[in-house]
């Protein structure tokens, strides 16, 4: 089997020792810079199963080298690494596509459970689990390609915002509180209930006509949420 590739990119040597050697003794394959427009041109050259990012760097920093990414249709999962502790930040890392979000300093125990959860998720839902496609009203789920249409338009989710997506449609009209969406959806990944709400506020970016009444992806006060089609 071949071994992940990771691509890590932080501009503090000691980071990148310690995530570096904490990886490769999981028999992951490290490639590491230290500069988010080197990072953007690798990505460009090769393929990888998880991106590392430090959101402070002096030249491009990771949300711009994020954004970037998703601009590109690059769904490849993120982790987010920050000396910032605020909620908001993380927010705002969740709000550009970041699959997960790591306050510095964080324990490598944590980091390596957190990154083999995100590449076992991302495999899962590339290969799909089955040959139909998931057909609920306007919405298709592609599970071969793994993208979701409306009406056969692209919505253009994120790895994350699919899989939650994916999950609703497999259970619609089924209310699910913010804990079973995290648990039953991603499993491992250390998320909250911030984390959902991020995602459903962006997947009802796309789906709904109007947000903020929205007519699909509905709140059901008091319990969480459901999907109606």
């Amino acid at each position: 089997m071949d071994a992940d590739k990771i691509l890590l990119v932080d501009d503090e040597r000691a980071i990148r020792l310690a995530v570096r050697t904490a990886l490769s003794r999981e028999g992951m394959q490290v490639t590491e810079t230290s500069d988010g427009s080197e990072a953007l041109e690798l990505l460009k050259k090769q393929q990888f199963q998880l991106v590392i990012l430090d959101v402070m760097m002096e030249q491009v920093g990771g949300y711009e080298v994020l954004q970037a990414m998703r601009a590109a249709g690059d769904h490849t999962p993120v982790m987010m690494l920050s000396g910032k502790s605020d909620e908001m930040d993380q927010v705002l890392g969740l709000g550009f596509g970041a699959d997960s979000y790591l306050t510095k300093p964080f324990h490598t125990a944590v980091l390596i459970q957190t990154a083999k959860a995100l590449i076992r998720r991302s495999k899962v839902y590339s290969q799909g689990t089955s040959d139909l496609d998931i057909r609920k009203g306007p919405f298709t789920v592609d599970t071969l390609k793994m993208e979701c249409l409306k009406n056969g338009e692209p919505l253009n989710f994120t790895a994350r915002e699919l899989a939650l997506f994916r999950f609703l449609m497999e259970h619609p009209g089924q209310v699910f509180t913010k804990e079973q969406l995290y648990t039953q959806v991603w499993n491992e990944a250390v998320v909250d209930d911030n984390t959902i709400t991020v995602y459903v506020k962006r997947i009802r970016n796309k789906i709904e006509d109007d947000p903020k009444q929205p007519q699909y992806l509905k709140t059901v006060r008091g319990i969480g949420y459901m999907l109606s089609v």
